[in-house]
């Protein structure tokens, strides 16, 4: 997705021209016909440091964050009932200030994430995301805590926002980021022996209570990053895919889920090709695989060495075949033939239909954080968590992130499908497979 400058009218003291336009991309689109305000798609990060930063500085340095990148300055288009697109509007300046400091008090942490996950940025107001500057008066540092649109803008999108940020912040440019390892041209995926329209388990329901409260709700862990040997066939992307496998597969076993031991699983994985240096397109920028579990493959006493290997197969090709972000039957629910309100009422329909094919769950893994997140003398980040919405049909979503030789996880779920102690339960049994994975233990 291009960087996009605004227009301006000829003459220094001539006002600027009007905002530029730029028509949603089909991921977007995708995500506003499908947004809720019951399950609203936001994107959580939190940075911790471990010192406090200055609140001018800090808002100066992110003001000229969003100058360095302006395709983060937009707001969606008023638009008439028979239009046939939506539109951002690329602004000069933001229309709010995004850069919040909450009274420093007790459970301010805990208030300022559960604002991530039940109330989303406008996206009639540019930029489309909040930052909120957390402090407590018995906890050292602060947390810079994001909480983004997941319509407009993607996890990583905002993560090279705060890198330039706290560049300008500590005035020391950070060295420059490598592009992300592509691997070569491979042959298809060997993906587990299921019919290609077998419909996959889904998250065995949990006890949410007698009267859940619609939206999210989240833990957070950090974790020993799991050990592999020198030249060995898979990464820690790998590792975390069997571990998610295997934790939902332990889950739905443990809850009698009809089918669990017949149906296959299949586990949504992100794959960003961007850069991620200073011209890193701002936007929504990954695309979307899935990787297949047949149930045999996820028994009680499965060979993990080897289905380590089976996975890292899977993974390596799948990222190396070109996809369309969302796959191929996405970009024709968005051509602009019907009027947008006609469109998203289709692809609403069409996603309840979907719904029992829907994938098992999400796992997003960021990887190690490639910017140092220097905020001079508020020091480096110590931590980095991220959290990706967790809406039915999927209702679970896990996200991981690699900071100081740390794994830093985000269980995000449902509440509708699960409780409090589900979650940690969940946890409980992702740390057990993702432990089994390590190399001292096969």
């Amino acid at each position: 997705m291009a960087t996009t400058q605004h227009q301006r009218a000829p003459g220094g003291g001539q006002p600027p021209g009007p905002p530029v336009r730029v028509p949603f991309p089909v991921v977007d689109e995708v995500a506003r016909h499908c947004a809720q305000d019951a399950e609203p798609s936001t994107v959580h990060i939190e940075i911790h440091l471990p010192g406090r930063v200055d609140e001018e500085r800090l808002r100066s340095a992110f003001a000229a964050a969003l100058a360095r990148h302006p395709r983060a300055l937009m707001r969606e288009r008023p638009r008439g009932p028979l239009a046939r697109r939506y539109e951002w509007e690329l602004t000069e300046h933001p229309d709010t200030d995004p850069v919040s400091f909450p009274p420093c008090a007790p459970g301010a942490l805990e208030r300022a994430r559960a604002g991530a996950l039940d109330r989303a940025p406008a996206l009639t107001a540019s930029p489309p995301l909040r930052l909120d500057v957390v402090r407590e008066p018995d906890r050292e540092g602060c947390v810079l805590l994001f909480t983004v649109h997941h319509t407009a803008l993607d996890g990583p999108a905002c993560l090279r926002l705060a890198a330039t940020a706290a560049e300008i912040y500590s005035d020391s440019p950070a060295p420059p980021s490598p592009a992300p390892a592509r691997p070569d041209a491979a042959p298809l995926p060997r993906q587990a022996r299921t019919p290609a329209l077998a419909r996959p388990a889904q998250v065995a329901p949990g006890s949410p209570g007698p009267a859940p409260v619609p939206g999210n709700a989240m833990l957070l862990a950090e974790l020993p990053v799991p050990r592999r040997e020198s030249g060995a066939p898979y990464t820690v992307n790998d590792q975390l895919m069997v571990a998610t496998a295997l934790t939902v597969s332990d889950w739905n076993r443990a809850q009698g889920a009809p089918g669990a031991d017949r149906r296959p699983l299949r586990i949504t994985m992100p794959v960003d090709d961007r850069t991620r240096g200073p011209e890193m397109p701002i936007g929504n920028g990954t695309r979307l695989v899935e990787v297949g579990f047949a149930a045999a493959e996820l028994t009680p006493g499965t060979d993990v060495a080897a289905l380590l290997r089976t996975t890292a197969e899977r993974t390596r090709a799948l990222k190396a075949q070109p996809r369309p972000q969302l796959g191929h039957g996405a970009g024709l629910l968005t051509v602009p033939l019907l009027p947008v309100a006609t469109r998203a009422a289709l692809t609403r329909g069409l996603r309840v239909a979907a719904g029992p094919w829907t994938s098992t769950t999400l796992l997003s893994n960021i990887g190690r954080i490639p910017y140092p997140l220097d905020f001079g003398d508020a020091g480096r980040a110590t931590a980095v968590w991220f959290s990706a919405p967790a809406r039915m049909p999927r209702g679970l979503t896990f996200t991981t992130a690699s900071t100081g030789g740390r794994l830093h996880l985000a269980l995000r779920w449902s509440r509708t499908l699960l409780g409090e102690r589900d979650g940690a339960r969940l946890l409980d049994l992702f740390t057990r497979h993702l432990a089994a994975t390590s190399s001292e233990a096969i």
